[in-house]
């Protein structure tokens, strides 16, 4: 494992690190479509921005392809983008079924065969990384290298518990939205507003977005984390960059370390200053990262 120190990334802007070519970004801007994925019922939605070697990018938990906009912006001038929306998030098909890694991974797989993308270059950011991962663990001849930005997926249990006073929204009897409408003066007299409205909105995801909602009430228990990657991350083969924020308060840094760790011949970044929400708030650090991967791998990326 090879390993940036923050103080050597932080400054990026809109430059190579190490000397590479300028990131280029795309006059044109994204298009959003809608896929349907043969055989399985599901409407697949995606931004699509640029022309190239493709690189397919998953957002995070409670997010949309929305999330890439910047990085595809910066990408785009070179690349083929596209950010798909996760199956039960966004406006792909929001199925009502049991939500697990397995069920993401295949609707990832129906797109890529669907779009004639493999093998393609995949970025997940969060939840999008471990749903990455276990992509690459699975189909790692689809996948030509694999970017994880502060990535989900690694067994932790000291996450179990710690939102247990939020559970009540998880619950689907209007009963809580009513209480939350009552509730609401209150906030304001204590000055909670800004807290509360973001119980609002978290109310409103999970009963909009079923696989949100899906993988949280299977997922109370330590024992529940079945489909976490980190017993596996050894057999990985694809070329692996792991980048992730020191000031990043959802994910803590020794589960990218591990990633990093158990990945053979892959390398940590670690961006200074930066919390969790990267493609947001880091987007021209990652498609600098992203663009440096391609170089590393193609001997002519701008075909």
């Amino acid at each position: 494992m090879g390993s940036i120190p923050a103080s050597s990334v932080g400054g990026i802007t809109n430059h190579y690190l190490g000397g590479y070519a300028l990131v280029k970004s795309s006059p044109i801007p994204p298009q959003k479509h809608q896929c349907s994925l043969p055989g399985t019922g599901w409407q697949a939605a995606y931004l699509e921005q640029g022309q190239g070697i493709p690189i397919l990018m998953l957002h995070g938990f409670l997010g949309t392809s929305d999330n890439w906009l910047a990085v595809m912006e910066a990408l785009a001038g070179n690349y083929r983008c596209i950010g798909l929306d996760l199956l039960g998030f966004g406006a792909s098909s929001h199925p009502m079924v049991e939500y697990d890694i397995a069920l993401e991974v295949e609707f990832v797989r129906q797109f890529i065969h669907t779009m004639d993308l493999s093998p393609v270059y995949l970025m997940g950011h969060s939840f999008g990384g471990w749903v990455a991962a276990a992509f690459a663990l699975a189909y790692g001849s689809d996948v030509t290298g694999l970017f994880l930005a502060a990535a989900a997926g690694i067994r932790d249990d000291s996450f179990c518990g710690r939102y247990d006073h939020l559970r009540p929204l998880l619950w689907s009897t209007p009963v809580i939205d009513w209480g939350l409408t009552l509730a609401r003066p209150i906030a304001r007299w204590c000055n909670q507003q800004v807290t509360f409205d973001q119980l609002v909105w978290f109310r409103k995801e999970l009963m909009t977005q079923p696989a949100a909602r899906s993988f949280l009430l299977n997922r109370l228990r330590p024992e529940d984390a079945i489909d976490t990657v980190e017993r596996h991350l050894h057999q990985l083969t694809v070329p692996t960059l792991v980048v992730t924020g020191d000031q990043d308060e959802t994910i803590p840094l020794w589960h990218s370390q591990t990633y990093a760790d158990r990945i053979p011949h892959s390398e940590l970044v670690l961006l200074s200053d930066a919390g969790h929400a990267l493609p947001q708030t880091q987007p021209l650090e990652l498609a600098t990262l992203m663009e440096r991967l391609i170089h590393q791998m193609e001997p002519n990326p701008f075909r």
